[in-house]
């Protein structure tokens, strides 16, 4: 990200966005021609998502098990949807005969899910998922911001219509940019809106002028060293193969579960739902959750992050997420926690 800049419509840099388009097809799984880096970090990808597929009157149905579902919700809110919260308590996951029942009851037009709940630490299934939506006929919208470049993320094989993501997590990157990826459904909604996109720096028809090839039409000027930041790290990612960083992201989190379950510890989430790239453990009783998250911080340079929401006060949040995802830094975590909690 150091290195000299160029402008934004300079041929050095379009042939960059097309590399960048083409390694976040890989991360994302996906085929998708509009699979693009929005300007603004992964709260900006979701809000350009939920600008271009809802329309004022649009139902919406939004499972709300953690922090950011309620985000989702309140953004398709704001762009006139009608939302339907489907609410489960943080930590939970959402059963597929619950989602068919909500589709069948409010039959929206797009379903929106959190894959990687950041607040919870909880992923959520999305087998068969993608079938349901269809048979209602409704658009599949996932989050991926805490997923990506960490654990599975299949959008084609998986049928989701829309997704998005951020570069701060599993990408390893610093935030600033939000990939989104649309499937020809996505698309098909976009292009038969009745009503213009409310927000013109979202608005994707106007991005895919600039990004989509052929003539490039200037939009905005981008943010040229946090494109260069994410073409490296999606690099990084296609260096080391989708398979190979999620069996680390997998084996990093395991040996933090065994480690913590030595020292008498308890995660919060059912075993079968745990992100390996998030971890959220339950503060022990006595114990001053913000006291641990300062002395680690302090004494050992680690920094971990406390509860949101339902969960301020009960949980610690620990992230093992792209380069740090790491076994040695699973034990540097662990003996500091042994040390803290022992006095």
């Amino acid at each position: 990200m150091s290195v000299p800049q160029v402008g934004h419509l300079d041929p050095y840099f379009i042939g960059l966005m097309d590399e960048i388009q083409e390694l976040l097809r890989y991360s994302f799984q996906t085929d998708n021609q509009l699979t693009v880096p929005i300007s603004g970090t992964g709260s900006a990808g979701m809000e350009a998502c939920i600008a271009n597929l809802v329309e004022p009157g649009d139902r919406v149905v939004v499972g709300c098990n953690g922090y950011f579902g309620g985000r989702l919700a309140e953004m398709a809110s704001r762009y006139g949807g009608e939302v339907e919260s489907l609410t489960k308590p943080w930590g939970e996951v959402f059963a597929l005969d619950e989602l068919a029942g909500a589709l069948a009851e409010h039959r929206p037009a797009i379903l929106g899910l959190i894959h990687a709940e950041t607040s919870t630490g909880a992923r959520q299934p999305l087998d068969g998922v993608a079938d349901l939506c269809r048979q209602h006929g409704c658009l599949l919208l996932v989050d991926t911001v805490t997923s990506l470049g960490g654990l599975p993320v299949r959008v084609d094989e998986w049928g989701i219509d829309a997704a998005y993501s951020g570069t701060q997590k599993c990408l390893s990157c610093p935030p600033g940019l939000g990939p989104v990826t649309f499937g020809a459904r996505a698309a098909a909604k976009l292009e038969a809106r009745r009503s213009r996109v409310t927000s013109w720096y979202l608005d994707l028809s106007l991005l895919l002028a600039y990004w989509g090839g052929g003539q490039r039409t200037y939009h905005h000027t981008a943010p040229i060293s946090m494109n260069y930041g994410l073409r490296e790290a999606l690099r990084l990612v296609a260096e080391e193969g989708l398979e190979e960083r999620w069996r680390r992201h997998r084996d990093s989190a395991e040996a933090l579960w065994s480690g913590l379950g030595e020292m008498g510890l308890e995660c919060h989430v059912a075993a079968e739902h745990r992100l390996p790239s998030l971890t959220t453990i339950r503060v022990p009783e006595g114990v001053d959750p913000g006291g641990v998250v300062k002395t680690l911080l302090a004494e050992d340079r680690i920094e971990i992050g406390g509860g949101l929401g339902e969960l301020a006060g009960k949980v610690w949040r620990v992230g093992l997420m792209g380069y740090n995802s790491r076994r040695e830094n699973v034990d540097r975590l662990l003996a500091a926690l042994r040390r803290i909690l022992g006095r």
